[in-house]
């Protein structure tokens, strides 16, 4: 609760005053009796009247008490919050091929450090619509962009290499690209972003990149573009069954190269950023400078609407000021 005119409490100052000088005079005016002794006085037991004999002063300052409360104009403030939340679409497109097995970020490798960032990065929004591409050979929609972050972080754990999915490996850059700007052309949101991770070359698909680029600026879309791991000869993990039926873990020599300049470009011209995440935490730190950039635009407008309540107080402050004249001009009034 709060006061409009709290400046209407300095008048319980003379209010008091007035009531402490009225009892001074009356005690000044007071008749006296002199007596020989006071024992058969102290006999006399006073009647009801005589003790209430003070309650109409007491009734009317009591009323004019919540009179200057109510001159106060005490208001409860109902506030309401009205939020306008322009969300952002994007589309994350996970190149699976079988060099993202390559185990030279953590938690374990390539995928897996970017599935946990992904996580990390879902889990941080709250207004945005957020799909799933995943590309090796080929590429296909593993969620389109939704708001259910739930379903959406299930199927990141699904996710598994091309070899696992039993899909066509290589890297389809071109195609992965025209897939995911389909996923967003019908989109109505003002941003509209494509996360492209990848961590190979151009080497397969219908599509060349350069196609791909022109169909996802045709749309006005965004790319942030991110190249994983590290280039140069490394090796990639080959699991294989021995004589007995278990799995066995081999590795094959394999020569780590990204596409920078690809890349690079498609971030350029599209508005976006390219990054290089090649140690074990840099991807998280990409897609914490992504969310930095992406934010969802809310608006928050405030109104608040304030109801009065001096009305109750100014009910009481007359009931009681009437009820203490009536009852000192009747039952308990005072002859002179």
């Amino acid at each position: 609760m709060e006061w409009k005119n709290p400046e209407a409490f300095l008048l319980l100052i003379p209010l008091f005053l007035g009531l402490a000088w009225a009892y001074w005079k009356k005690e000044e005016k007071s008749s006296t009796l002199q007596v020989s002794s006071l024992k058969i006085l102290r006999t006399i037991r006073p009647r009801l009247k005589a003790r209430l004999v003070f309650l109409p002063q007491v009734l009317k300052a009591v009323g004019l008490i919540f009179v200057i409360v109510a001159l106060a104009r005490p208001q409860w403030p109902n506030t309401k919050i009205k939020k306008n939340i322009e969300g952002i679409d994007i589309v994350l497109a996970l190149d699976v091929s079988d060099s993202m097995l390559i185990e030279d970020m953590k938690p374990l490798n390539r995928l897996e450090s970017a599935k946990e960032t992904i996580k990390q990065f879902v889990e941080k929004r709250t207004s945005d619509r957020i799909g799933l591409v995943v590309f090796a050979g080929e590429s296909f929609t593993m969620v389109p962009p939704t708001l259910d972050y739930q379903l959406l972080l299930d199927r990141v754990k699904d996710i598994t290499t091309a070899r696992s999915a039993h899909i066509k490996d290589g890297t389809a850059l071109g195609v992965a690209l025209a897939n995911a700007a389909g996923r967003l052309k019908d989109s109505q949101a003002k941003s509209r972003v494509i996360i492209f991770m990848t961590d190979g070359e151009n080497n397969s698909g219908m599509i060349d990149p350069e196609t791909g680029l022109e169909i996802a600026l045709g749309y006005g879309l965004k790319i942030y573009s991110i190249g994983i791991g590290r280039d140069g000869p490394t090796r990639i993990p080959v699991f294989q069954k021995d004589f007995f039926g278990n799995k066995v873990k081999t590795y094959q020599p394999f020569e780590s190269t990204v596409n920078e300049d690809l890349l690079g470009t498609m971030a350029k011209r599209s508005g976006g950023k390219y990054f290089r995440a090649s140690r074990e935490d840099s991807l998280a730190g990409v897609f914490e400078e992504i969310d930095r950039l992406e934010k969802t635009k809310v608006d928050v407008n405030k109104y608040t609407r304030w109801s009065e309540l001096f009305q109750n107080y100014l009910k009481w402050g007359l009931f009681f000021y009437l009820l203490g004249a009536v009852l000192g001009a009747t039952w308990l009034r005072r002859n002179p």
